[in-house]
């Protein structure tokens, strides 16, 4: 069983900053990708961005040059460094780890940026 426990989230005015945190623990596989995704009320979830074992990084379209992954494998964890923060950035922000043919998900902590 594995385990996701995110921080980091908060109130904050546009053009500013926030970094969410993602611990994982139990049965990590050395392999695996680990994501941030998000939801705001009425729509759907969407991915923001992932990065593998390996480094590799994907992001949304919409967050690209504002936000950053990154990840530290021997705590098991994942960042994401928010900034330049806009008012459609404001949602609930869950932390994924994918490994083998399962996922896991994170309580979600919630993000809001003030116009």
């Amino acid at each position: 069983q594995v385990q996701l426990v995110e921080s980091g989230g908060g109130l904050v005015q546009a053009g500013g900053s926030l970094r969410l945190s993602c611990a994982a623990s139990g049965s990590i596989f050395r392999i695996n990708v680990m994501a941030w995704y998000r939801q705001a009320p009425g729509k759907q979830r969407e991915l923001v961005a992932a990065i593998t074992s390996g480094g590799n990084t994907n992001y949304a379209d919409s967050v690209k040059g504002r936000f950053t992954i990154s990840r530290d494998n021997a705590k098991n964890t994942v960042y994401l460094q928010m900034n330049s923060l806009k008012p459609e950035d404001t949602a609930v922000y869950y932390c994924n780890l994918g490994q083998l043919r399962y996922d896991y998900w994170g309580q979600g902590t919630q993000v809001t940026v003030s116009s």
